[in-house]
């Protein structure tokens, strides 16, 4: 029961992501933003979880699969922070709520997992809860040129972060959570200042007020840091296939935010969705867990 309970509050801190991100990026462009809470999350991150957490020195054979789990977190920040601008927010939350179809691919194409039935069912309804959110909420779902670009940097961004949520687990019985996010944060945050290095350059971080500081300071240490280090354990207990169901509750937890503190709609479509979203863990949650290969 713990670690639903924990899965469900990394889910909570994602949820007040947007709406936090959103006061922030009034105030820098995406790709700088991006890069410093990845460096906020790194320094302090680092800092804290190589005093709390217990360190092992990587086995030769082990640094292959963390290079493919900090690949993926690394290609998720830089294809969501590219394809989020140019597509629609329907668009977005239906591929990136697809999440758990691909790790159920990955971990079948690497024969890392065997998926329950119940499983299935808990992808597939939570799913359909994703798509009655999105109707609830009117955004638009659109296949025009540009928009379909930044869908498929979006359906990137979401298998890269299928790859980094199944590899990241195949390290969880070795080394500690806290080892694991700390050297993929220091990999992914190197790799993707390299690239936004020149718009990092160029922003005038001086005129940036404090709601934006503030913004960037909560985004890179709650969601980035403390929320991928639990999350990375989470799916060392439940397995990357049932623990991904809970990226679908972030949505849930934005609308019902953004409905008491920023004055949005919540109608009872997206209600109907939520349930039937939470309905989906139930079902996924109710068997018998699935068994490595």
């Amino acid at each position: 029961m713990q670690v639903h309970f924990i899965l469900a509050f990394v889910a909570f801190l994602w949820g007040l992501n947007p709406p936090a991100m959103k006061i922030g990026l009034l105030y820098v462009d995406p790709m700088p933003y991006n890069a410093i809470r990845m460096l906020v999350a790194l320094v302090v991150g680092w800092g804290v979880l190589r005093r709390i957490g217990s360190w092992q020195t990587l086995r030769r054979e082990d640094w292959k699969v963390l290079l493919v789990s900090s690949l993926g977190f690394f290609f998720f920040q830089l294809f969501f922070t590219a394809g989020v601008q140019i597509t629609t927010a329907g668009n977005a939350s239906l591929i990136l709520g697809c999440l758990p179809v691909s790790v159920a691919i990955i971990n079948h194409f690497h024969r890392l997992e065997r998926i329950s039935k119940a499983a299935m069912v808990g992808i597939l309804v939570s799913i359909g809860g994703i798509v009655i959110m999105v109707a609830g909420t009117g955004k638009e779902i659109s296949l025009s040129e540009r928009h379909i670009t930044g869908a498929l940097m979006l359906l990137a961004a979401q298998m890269s972060y299928g790859y980094y949520t199944v590899f990241s687990r195949l390290l969880i019985h070795a080394y500690s959570a806290y080892q694991i996010t700390a050297y993929i944060l220091l990999i992914s945050t190197g790799l993707f200042l390299l690239i936004s290095l020149p718009a990092v350059l160029a922003t005038d971080w001086q005129s940036v007020p404090w709601p934006g500081w503030a913004s960037i300071l909560y985004s890179g240490l709650f969601p980035l840091c403390l929320g991928n280090c639990l999350w990375i354990w989470g799916t060392g207990i439940l397995g990357s296939t049932k623990a991904s169901l809970y990226n679908n509750l972030p949505p849930v937890f934005a609308v019902a935010i953004s409905y008491l503190f920023l004055g949005e709609s919540f109608g009872w479509l997206q209600f109907i969705g939520a349930i039937i979203i939470f309905s989906g863990l139930y079902v996924a949650k109710g068997k018998k867990q699935s068994m490595e290969a």
